[in-house]
């Protein structure tokens, strides 16, 4: 499973950071975060709303944009070694200077930097989709949707949401979302993952993205399944990290199976892979062992993933040209 070459849509750059990555800066700038970390070293946190927090403390020591560079090789090698050949990140430039256009750019190059170095050194490609946190407001996500559209480019291809999902109405980003969409770029959004099936619907009435992250609770309304699956809609699913958050009781409660057989386009990604105990190795494992996925379940997986990507045809082509490689 580790061999196999895998794609990744939903991931976010802060909580892929090992935690090990994290307690090294701490102790670089004096900064006292013994609190977010286990007795074994791994994150600490109980739920959704504290794994929020200790997320955003864990992001504390992500000073500047040398850190971010750093942080990128780090998350990419850790990616790469299960196998990702191509991964899209969730930036968000609250955390890469407060949502300042100019402190934003000197983040993002960067982090280009360190992706072009990974690409070079492990074979595997980023791209960035900018994204606002929901439980910041929508008055901040403006700033955001104005760094997304002036970086928009090769490399930063979507905008996004991400963060509480309780928290404000899916109308109440629109402004942002139909700013992004009037500059051509790509729109993803978190919906589903504790919200309703109102709460997906409401998300591709009000902000009609092209993928949707999460997504699952769709599942409990079969028009909606249906719906989702005409559009053509594809769910980035993350079985490791609703499992670990409870957001569905076990891995056989997972609808995945369910929505894939309805004619649902999904993908497998892993979320925050530190928090939640996960690698994309192991969630092709579990799915194998679980749903009895073979060859044809994980080739499904894998095309729906390089179609649905947001990179430009060029580097999509690469990326083909790369699986094609790996397989002999």
């Amino acid at each position: 499973m580790r061999d196999l070459p895998k794609i990744e849509l939903h991931l976010h750059l802060e909580g892929a950071a090992p935690p090990a990555f994290i307690r090294g800066l701490a102790r670089e700038k004096n900064i006292d975060l013994s609190g977010i970390f286990r007795e074994d070293g791994g994150y600490a946190y109980k739920g959704f709303d504290h794994f929020l927090q200790v997320y955003e403390a864990a992001c504390t020591v992500l000073t500047g944009p040398e850190e971010f560079r750093r942080l990128t090789l780090a998350v990419l090698e850790e990616s790469a070694s299960h196998g990702v050949i191509y991964t899209e990140a969730f930036l968000s430039p609250e955390f890469c200077g407060g949502a300042d256009l100019a402190a934003w750019r000197d983040y993002l190059a960067a982090i280009e930097d360190a992706a072009a170095e990974a690409e070079r050194t492990f074979g595997i490609t980023l791209r960035g989709i900018v994204t606002p946190i929901r439980h910041f407001g929508p008055e901040r996500a403006k700033a955001t949707a104005r760094c997304a559209i002036e970086t928009f480019g090769p490399f930063i291809r979507g905008f996004g949401l991400a963060g509480a999902e309780m928290m404000h109405r899916p109308g109440d980003f629109s402004w942002s979302f139909d700013a992004a969409r009037e500059a051509g770029m790509h729109l993803t959004a978190h919906a589903g993952e504790w919200g309703g099936p109102d709460m997906v619907a409401d998300t591709i009435r009000d902000l009609r993205p092209e993928r949707i992250g999460h997504g699952i609770n769709a599942s409990r309304d079969p028009a909606l399944v249906e719906d989702i699956a005409e559009r053509g809609i594809v769910l980035e699913v993350c079985p490791g990290s609703n499992v670990f958050l409870a957001a569905v009781p076990s891995w056989r409660d997972h609808p995945i199976a369910d929505l894939m057989a309805r004619g649902v386009k999904v993908t497998v990604s892993t979320d925050d892979p530190p928090f939640f105990h996960t690698t994309m190795t192991k969630e092709y494992e579990t799915l194998a062992k679980v749903f009895d996925f073979g060859e044809s379940e994980f080739e499904t997986l894998l095309q729906t993933a390089l179609s649905a990507a947001f990179c430009d045809e060029e580097t999509r082509g690469r990326v083909k040209a790369r699986i094609e490689a790996r397989r002999g």
